[in-house]
């Protein structure tokens, strides 16, 4: 619209002036110009923006009559940019400056030639009067679409975040219902073969005791069914643990000291893992109600996990804070991160991504965390790291 609109003053135009068409033209490039250019989005740029069509605009002016001239109207575009963008006090300066720029054709008059009477003088206030309504006028409109625009947007990022939470409230749902069958098929299961783990290693044992020590095939079979007899029963072990109800023995408790025993362990029980755990806690935490032994776990787990993931020489950090009545515990490594498809399964049962692993770590963290009526969530990028938060409610014992 606005080349046609343009292109119409130009055709229309009956003023001999050479540069009448240019300026012309030249407002019309600055006027589409103007929200399109980055640099013009900027304060400092809009002000410039501003500022180029008032000298523009006066030139036209200028050259068409001045006080005669027929384009006085377009000192409404920078008013009406000015009250468009800026607050109140600029949109007045710019007005008044507009207005300014206009009167300042009066002092170009040359007094032997030109009289203004009364009758213009009434039409000259009358403009200026008009410049300031439609300032004003775009200015609080403007300021209203703009306050408009700002409770869509909070309303929008309340629904935004709304639709979060119900997304991981749903996945929650879904983990703890995965979990439960999960665990109800884990404990069968690992009752079932407890029996004939025991009977396969006690024959194991009667193979090896029966056997000469010269039959050294003999002993050494014996030996690796009784090696895998005794993993094997570990990974029943740790099956049941994850199908077992939890017995939460609840007592308040300090969170830092609670933090500071599951980093002695994981330097103490894991030496080979060379990397430096950071503790930042917030003093702001007292203590609370919650099962230490468990919630140590927690932490080893996850301290662990970083560990391993962590490059030698690297370094872990554990950061806890208070937010509106829970307590936040992040622990941060910089390590290579995980795979975002990964993201969404990581706390299930047997989902592991390591080749000795067994997958339920996590899911055994994931289950003390809900069972103090927490939550656990993560967040990673491939090649800088990953950020497991665990949330725990402040409450008393009971």
């Amino acid at each position: 619209m606005w080349p046609a609109l343009f292109l119409v003053l130009a055709y229309t135009s009956a003023s001999p002036h050479p540069l009448e068409v240019p300026l012309l033209f030249g407002l019309a490039a600055l006027q589409m110009l103007e929200p399109r250019v980055a640099v013009f989005r900027s304060p400092r740029g809009g002000v410039a923006a501003v500022l180029l069509k008032l000298l523009l605009t006066y030139l036209l002016i200028g050259y068409t009559g001045g006080l005669e001239s027929s384009y006085y109207l377009l000192l409404l575009l920078p008013v009406v940019s000015a009250a468009t963008a800026f607050g109140p006090l600029a949109s007045l300066a710019f007005t008044a400056l507009a207005c300014g720029v206009y009167l300042s054709f009066v002092l170009l008059l040359d007094p032997s030639r030109f009289r203004i009477d009364n009758e213009q003088y009434h039409e000259l206030w009358l403009r200026i009067v008009v410049f300031a309504l439609v300032g004003y006028s775009t200015n609080t409109l403007a300021a209203l679409s703009r306050e408009q625009s700002r409770k869509y947007r909070a309303v929008a990022e309340q629904l935004a975040e709304a639709n979060r939470n119900l997304s991981e409230a749903e996945a929650a749902i879904r983990r703890s219902e995965r979990l439960a069958a999960l665990g109800q098929l884990s404990a069968g299961l690992a009752h079932e073969l407890r029996n004939p783990l025991g009977t396969i290693k006690a024959s194991a044992q009667v193979l090896s005791n029966t056997i000469g020590a010269d039959n050294t095939v003999g002993q050494e079979m014996a030996g690796f069914i009784s090696t895998e007899v005794d993993r094997t029963n570990l990974l029943v072990t740790r099956f049941l643990e994850f199908a077992r109800p939890l017995q939460l023995r609840m007592a308040q408790v300090d969170l830092g000291e609670v933090i500071d025993r599951a980093v002695t362990q994981l330097e103490r029980g894991t030496p080979h893992y060379d990397v430096e755990v950071y503790k930042n806690y917030s003093p702001e935490i007292p203590p609370f109600a919650f099962d230490a032994d468990l919630t140590e776990r927690v932490f080893f787990n996850l301290l662990l996990n970083a560990a391993q993931a962590t490059p030698p020489g690297g370094a872990i950090t554990v950061k806890t804070r208070l937010v509106d009545g829970t307590v936040e515990i992040a622990v941060i490594d910089r390590a290579a991160g995980i795979d975002a498809r990964h993201l969404e399964n990581i706390f299930n049962p047997f989902f592991t991504t390591k080749p000795d692993g067994v997958g339920l770590g996590l899911a055994i963290v994931s289950k003390i965390v809900d069972e103090h009526g927490g939550r656990i969530t993560v967040e990673s990028e491939l090649g800088k790291g990953s950020v497991f938060r665990v949330y725990l409610p402040v409450q008393k014992a009971a």
